[in-house]
């Protein structure tokens, strides 16, 4: 991908300036300098100087995890300012510091190298740099976003994304008919199971009750407890495991897939996507139960996600071949976990983003309609959409 070098600096030097602004500001609150980077040093300013609560123990001290901050940030204002200053430190190391070296001096272009053997869902991963990982939903990390550009004057970049894929997979696997029928009917299915769980009508959900039915709709995907609920929405624990007992009892089949997939795990030592790869899970009868309990998740999970890699792998093959055999001026640049991006050349955009949305949707018939999002821009942080809705 084309990144714009100066932006790149000018993003640096923004974030290295708010960054000391933010040490200014821990160092005022804890009442002396100190480094913000050394776990230890930290620990004995939040707990022995300013007496907040040890929450949980490493074996080297007190934790100052994000987790921990985050509840400390209820009791102090040095805790979200950490939680800041470290998220704009991460960014600046990881991204602005090192993708101007990485570079190729011919192409002007970065090169990033995708694995296909690293993930055990089989998802590509991407190294040197990780161009999967960069936050997308942090204005920080749409501003890093804005420096990937178009690599000529003529050119746009074209990002087509599968929306929520994993979900559809699931409601195509489970057969339930609730989710069946949200989906075919285009709803809005966080709103959609948030009023179905809490008996409300649709125009009665709250953000705030969408947000949690969010939460659980991913995190059912990936086994969720009622602790991981409560501490991602924000709930207490038993009303968290008192929403997750009411989705099932609304959506037994989700519930039944699940258990079922479990099982199925447990006799025979694998799970399979719908193409028939396998994921072997060796721990599924484990003694340890920490072991056994994420071999579990891992059941549920699996399929499913896995199911969403083989589809996008499936859908980059043939794109590939009929951008080629189309003759049009665009080039596969990237794929983001469900999102692959383009350069098009602007004259050829319309058709490219037709052919990319209908390939995409088409490469597979499952029972419920795939979606493809598909957006365009002349940086990949300030894409729009292609087509009205």
């Amino acid at each position: 991908m084309a990144v714009d070098v100066d932006d790149l600096r000018a993003i640096s030097q923004e974030f290295g300036e708010r960054i000391d602004r933010l040490a200014e500001l821990i160092y005022s609150q804890a009442g002396m300098e100190f480094n913000i980077n050394s776990p230890k040093q930290l620990g004995e300013v939040l707990f022995d100087r300013l007496g907040l609560p040890v929450l949980k123990e490493t074996k080297t001290g007190p934790s100052t995890s994000a987790e921990v901050l985050e509840q400390l940030a209820e009791e102090h204002a040095i805790a979200q300012l950490v939680m800041d200053y470290r998220q704009l430190v991460k960014l600046k190391s990881t991204y602005l510091d090192t993708l101007e070296l990485l570079v190729h001096p011919v192409t002007r272009r970065i090169h990033t190298s995708f694995h296909q053997r690293v993930t055990a869902t089989g998802r590509l991963s991407s190294v040197n740099p990780n161009l999967q990982n960069i936050p997308v939903r942090t204005a920080e990390g749409r501003r890093i976003r804005r420096a990937f550009t178009a690599g000529h004057p003529d050119c746009v970049l074209l990002a087509a994304d599968y929306s929520q894929i994993e979900l559809r997979v699931l409601a195509h696997m489970s057969q339930d008919p609730a989710w069946l029928e949200a989906f075919r009917a285009g709803a809005d299915i966080h709103a959609r199971t948030a009023a179905e769980v809490f008996g409300l009508e649709m125009d009665e959900v709250t953000p705030a009750l969408r947000n949690a039915a969010k939460a659980i709709n991913f995190g059912i995907v990936y086994g969720i407890s009622s602790f991981g609920l409560s501490k991602g929405t924000g709930l207490p624990v038993q009303e968290a495991q008192a929403y997750i007992d009411k989705y099932f009892q609304k959506y037994t089949e989700v519930k039944a897939y699940l258990d079922r997939t479990v099982e199925e795990a447990r006799e025979r030592g694998y799970v399979t996507t719908l193409f028939n790869r396998r994921r072997y899970l060796p721990d599924i009868r484990s003694r340890r139960w920490a072991l056994r309990s994420f071999a579990e998740r891992a059941a549920m999970n699996a399929p499913i996600q896995g199911s969403a890699a083989d589809i996008i792998k499936m859908a980059m093959v043939a794109v590939e071949r009929k951008i080629s055999a189309s003759g049009l001026r665009a080039e596969m640049l990237l794929q983001v976990h469900d999102e692959l991006v383009f350069e098009v050349h602007i004259e050829d955009l319309l058709p490219a983003a037709r052919l990319v949305k209908e390939t995409m949707e088409g490469i597979v018939t499952l029972d419920v309609p795939l979606v493809v999002d598909v957006k365009s821009g002349r940086n990949w942080g300030d894409v729009v959409p292609v087509f009205e809705e």
